[in-house]
């Protein structure tokens, strides 16, 4: 795979979704658990997603089990969970795997990019952040303890929109 634009994935309901839908938008990627000490990150999300979605941001996230079954739901649960408990609207996908031998193909490509640190290579723990430009390019990666309302991330995704 040579862009995410050639990746296939699915929605949390089974409907399938190429990422090349997304050309043009600025995406944030976020790997999402259900019973992290980070999981309130998500009220941070859905705000930047309100905020920016009608200049061209989309937030996808997709739920991994890979970080201590930190998610440990089924697809129906992990939707339940999202819409009740912090109101998401932006896209939740089916769980995959970040790391590791069974990693999904968008994450191969996400995991060569460094973070603010200059380090790449595998996902630390859940709700780590990488953006892309509307072109498909990786232009930045946000470990976990930075957080959607950082001015650092804010700033990166501001600069990805249409003025």
């Amino acid at each position: 795979m040579s862009s995410i634009y050639d990746i296939e994935t699915k929605l949390l309901e089974g409907d399938p979704v190429a990422l090349s839908e997304y050309k043009g938008k600025a995406l944030l990627v976020v790997n999402v658990a259900s019973r992290c000490g980070f999981t309130p990150q998500y009220t941070g999300l859905q705000a930047l997603y309100d905020q920016y979605r009608d200049r061209g941001l989309e937030i996808l996230g997709f739920p991994c089990n890979q970080f201590l079954a930190q998610e440990p739901g089924t697809e129906e649960e992990i939707r339940e969970f999202c819409s009740s408990v912090y109101s998401v609207t932006f896209p939740i996908f089916r769980k995959i795997e970040v790391n590791g031998e069974n990693r999904h193909p968008l994450y191969e490509i996400l995991t060569q990019s460094d973070d603010t640190d200059g380090n790449s290579g595998d996902v630390q723990w859940n709700f780590e952040k990488f953006l892309v430009s509307p072109e498909g390019d990786v232009v930045g990666r946000f470990r976990t303890g930075i957080t959607p309302e950082d001015p650092k991330l804010v700033g990166a995704i501001e600069e990805q929109l249409p003025n």
